[in-house]
């Protein structure tokens, strides 16, 4: 087992805790000191804790389960959730849980004993992570911190510390950025250091020419492909030698790790060299998400991946026993919807997310920046046409989202071939659908999906040939049936969203394309009112925000991994001021209607309504395997201060019938509340404003907006599922924790 129990001094600090605690809770300290067993122990906060929680009937029955969902949520006093922690504590005090964060090692969770025995004999081996949770937890119980809301103003304040990529001083930042760039790659042009058919000068040329040449060649996304940086002392370079010697030697690890290094010249001109933020970090979101550290160096090659693709054998049952082809690039979760990664270009990216659910594939080689090498397999259009079979005959599944890597790093050619089969295969979903019964229809198709970063990593890539490409398919899509066509982009801060973005953007809504965002709620993404600005600034050129999703992934995603307390707190603090209420749904549902005027309509709304932003988007954990939830409570603490979670599953949405074999799912969060704020103090951050970060211990996961919803048949389809094979879930996956 890890971490057992130590008879190691506590150090200053620790004990400091200890005799905050013990002073500020006389009645519950003297339970710990003089209680000579943990029966004792754990009767006596039993008791304490169902006097509290009696005081509200409602927050008893929402502990017992005999009441649930968001209206019971909220009738919950902020002592309730502490209390409700405590209680969970002690139901599942003593077991132990695959903590997948140390490589499968088992660790027992009882926190509760664990400071029984600091006060009684003043030892531990627990660091202050641990003990500043309990500390604010009995805060919490005996009222004596509680929930601040903060007014609109203190919002706007928070929001308008963050620029975004429009705004005037940062174009002019960048442009500096850029000339600094197509300088560099002029002067290796003509030292020979790049060679290149397509992008070469000739004899004679004056440095002014070249570079208005060059100027040219920056709107063209086949040359930052060409020209992108793929080590880390040519990126030092281009970023004029302004790397420190710590970051360094962890890209240098990295990148000896086979970690691998690409970073397209545009969205290298997004970092800045010198300080313009007037104190605030700008960008360190866009830096920490692009530049691998010291967490995934230590885990690259023992990758696992987080929703279980990677033990997927073709015809065999996924996690959700779902039945996989023998076709590549399927993935699968609910009835509704699959995942297309065809064999494509698409197995790359316009630049390496460190962060990236998919990890395990770049792990692995099979996702890779080998762009010159990665041509289509010989039997691609066999696994096409497998999968469009698979689809075919499925007989809930109306919803296709194709995705990578990149989507959109695919060719032309390629996009428009995948989209030929799709609708082929809709057809043919159609014409089948004529000859089965009423009340076994199959589901025909409603929604196609692209899932794509390149708006954010190279907009150039939006040519007019593709948006023709994608116009095309959704007139003729229309026509038979097929009624949603959304873009999945994926900015993660407002400063990307650059002129340039901007542009692609309109480009693609031209095409009658609704687009919409997902984000990754990372540590310095979280930093407040950093990911309403990004909302704000993504309304305002007309893309609705879809999900918040936490960092996935385990130890290797430990430096970005957010806290889900803090995805709770920007929910109900932050977000809230951009929520939409029921008496908009009907308005929301219509922006999907009219895609061309989305930036208008938006606008539009949220002037009607005095919204700085529109909400649309829900936070989520994606549960290992099954689906998105942020439906949980905290049922315990690791001995460094890690919060235990166990979570249910969305209500709002249908899944496997596999989730009532599974019940709930354990997940233990990598990093400590304490170490997190830590972080984001480095970062300038005033940790005052996340005092109640440590009360945040249950959540409910929020309501599907209208416009997310799938339009409704004027037939009824079949019950039965195919496709699915429900095994039970093989001990080694260990999912769940009862």
């Amino acid at each position: 087992m890890f971490r057992p129990e130590s008879n190691k001094q506590l150090n200053e600090e620790c004990r400091k805790i200890i005799n905050i605690f013990l002073q500020e809770n006389p009645e519950i300290g003297q339970i710990f000191i003089y209680s000579d067993s943990e029966k004792e122990l754990f009767q006596s906060l039993r008791k304490i804790t169902l006097r509290i929680i009696r005081e509200n009937p409602p927050a008893l029955e929402y502990y017992q389960g005999d009441q649930i969902g968001k209206s019971s949520y909220n009738q919950l006093r902020w002592k309730d959730f502490a209390a409700i922690r405590i209680l969970d504590y002690l139901e599942h005090a003593g077991k132990s849980f695959t903590d997948l964060n140390l490589r499968g090692k088992k660790i027992i969770s009882n926190p509760l004993r664990a400071l029984w025995k600091a006060t009684r004999t003043n030892s531990g081996d627990m660091p202050v992570d641990f003990y500043a949770d309990m500390l604010h937890l009995f805060r919490q119980l005996r009222g004596k911190e509680y929930r601040k809301h903060p007014d609109l103003g203190k919002i706007n304040y928070w929001m308008h510390r963050f620029p975004n990529g429009i705004d005037p001083a940062i174009i002019s930042a960048r442009k500096k950025n850029r000339d600094r760039i197509l300088k560099k790659i002029i002067s290796k042009i003509d030292s020979g250091g790049i060679k290149s058919r397509r992008f070469y000068f000739g004899e004679g040329l004056s440095s002014k020419d070249k570079f208005k040449i060059a100027l040219e060649w920056w709107k063209d996304n086949s040359f930052h492909l060409r020209m992108a940086i793929r080590s880390v002392k040519e990126l030092n370079s281009f970023l004029d030698y302004t790397l420190g010697k710590k970051e360094l030697d962890t890209l240098y690890k990295a990148e000896n790790s086979g970690i691998p290094v690409f970073i397209n010249p545009y969205y290298l001109s997004l970092l800045n060299i010198e300080d313009i933020s007037n104190g605030v970090k700008t960008d360190i979101t866009l830096r920490e998400y692009i530049f691998p550290n010291e967490d995934l160096n230590y885990e690259f090659g023992h990758i696992v991946a987080w929703e279980k693709e990677d033990l997927v054998k073709p015809n065999e049952p996924n996690v959700a026993g779902w039945v996989m082809p023998d076709g590549k690039g399927l993935h699968r979760r609910y009835p509704e919807v699959a995942i297309f990664i065809p064999e494509t270009m698409g197995r790359s990216c316009g630049g390496l997310c460190v962060s990236c659910q998919r990890m395990y594939d770049f792990q692995s080689g099979h996702l890779n920046f080998n762009l010159d090498k990665l041509k289509l397999e010989s039997n691609w259009m066999d696994d096409l046409r497998s999968v469009m079979e698979y689809f075919r005959y499925d007989s809930q599944l109306r919803d296709i989202l194709v995705t990578g890597g990149d989507a959109f790093m695919s060719s032309n050619k390629v996009i428009k071939t995948i989209l030929d089969h799709i609708y082929d295969m809709a057809v043919q979903k159609i014409r089948d659908n004529r000859n089965r019964p009423e009340g076994m229809k199959y589901a025909e198709m409603l929604r196609i999906r692209f899932g794509t970063r390149l708006p954010a990593y190279l907009p150039q890539r939006f040519t007019p040939e593709l948006i023709q490409i994608l116009k095309n398919f959704k007139e003729k899509a229309s026509a038979i049936g097929i009624k949603q066509f959304i873009i999945q982009t994926h900015f993660v801060s407002s400063l990307e969203v650059t002129p340039e973005a901007k542009s692609a953007i309109e480009k693609l809504i031209s095409a009658g394309w609704m687009i919409t965002n997902q984000v990754v709620f990372t540590a310095a993404g979280s930093r407040r009112g950093h990911t309403i600005k990004l909302r704000k600034t993504l309304n305002d050129i007309g893309v609705i925000p879809y999900y918040t999703f936490q960092v996935k992934g385990h130890r290797e995603n430990k430096h970005n991994f957010t806290p889900i307390a803090r995805s709770i707190q920007e929910q109900l603090e932050e977000k809230i001021y951009g929520s939409v209420s029921a008496n908009m749904h009907t308005e929301i549902k219509k922006l999907s209607c009219q895609p061309n005027q989305m930036a208008q309509n938006i606008n539009s709304i949220r002037k009607k309504y005095g919204l700085p932003f529109l909400a649309t988007d829900k936070s989520v954990m994606n549960i290992p395997g099954v689906g998105k939830s942020l439906t949980f409570r905290v049922i315990g603490l690791t001995d460094d201060g890690r919060r235990i979670l166990s979570f249910d599953h969305d209500p709002y949405r249908n899944h496997s019938p596999i989730i009532k074999k599974m019940g709930k799912v354990t997940i233990i969060e990598s990093k400590s509340i304490y170490e997190y704020l830590q972080q984001v103090k480095k970062m300038g951050e005033n940790l005052k404003e996340y005092e109640t970060i440590y009360g945040y211990t249950m959540g409910e996961t929020e309501d599907r907006l209208p416009i997310f919803e799938y339009p409704e048949y004027n037939f009824i389809i079949s019950p039965v599922l195919t496709n699915l094979k429900l095994n039970k879930p093989a001990p080694d996956l260990e999912l769940t924790q009862t």
